[in-house]
């Protein structure tokens, strides 16, 4: 059987049932992301790919 993701919400997205937010899950050493309001579509990336990401969107 599939292991089935466990969503976790942007601590930015300001909390309770609200769909409009980025989520992350873990996955067999690879971090999934989608946001609230399409939650069919999920992009997979590894964790380096993630950080780079995150510290270009930072600078």
């Amino acid at each position: 059987m599939a292991e089935v993701p466990v969503w976790q919400k942007s601590s930015f997205s300001g909390g309770g049932d609200d769909a409009d937010c980025v989520e992350l899950a873990a996955r067999q050493g690879t971090v999934l992301l989608r946001e609230s309001d399409d939650p069919g579509t999920v992009l997979e990336t590894s964790c380096p790919q993630l950080a780079a990401l995150i510290r270009h969107l930072r600078a």
